[in-house]
């Protein structure tokens, strides 16, 4: 009878570290830290790379949870009245409205720095 290859969970979860500054209580997971909008410097560009030609407007460099990207993804797509999406830590808009976002993120107390045409 062959015997059974013993795997990770056989050991109960026990984990072995040659960091001396591991700490078991994290699990691996850092906590984000939100900024607030004050402190942070977010780029709006304007693409159409990739996109068969369509136009939209990319808001990078948020610093925070992903939950609060979300939120204010879906606040900016609501105040330009078109559709978008948030994927890799960017927001996507619809459409050349980044004065609009601008504008709108300033009011936020973000700083917006125009990237590109």
């Amino acid at each position: 009878m062959a015997k059974k290859k013993m795997g990770l969970e056989d050991l109960g979860g026990f984990v072995f570290s040659t960091d001396d500054d591991f700490d078991p209580g994290q699990n691996g997971e850092e906590e984000v830290r939100s900024l607030k909008p004050e402190e942070q410097q977010l780029e709006a560009h304007y693409s159409s790379k990739g996109r068969a030609g369509k136009k939209v407007t990319v808001v990078k460099g948020f610093i925070g949870p992903d939950e609060e990207l979300n939120t204010l993804g879906k606040d900016l797509k609501k105040k330009c009245g078109v559709g978008g999406s948030v994927k890799e830590g960017e927001i996507i808009i619809q459409g050349d409205v980044r004065d609009k976002v601008m504008t709108y993120l300033k009011e936020l107390g973000f700083k917006v720095k125009r990237i590109g045409g």
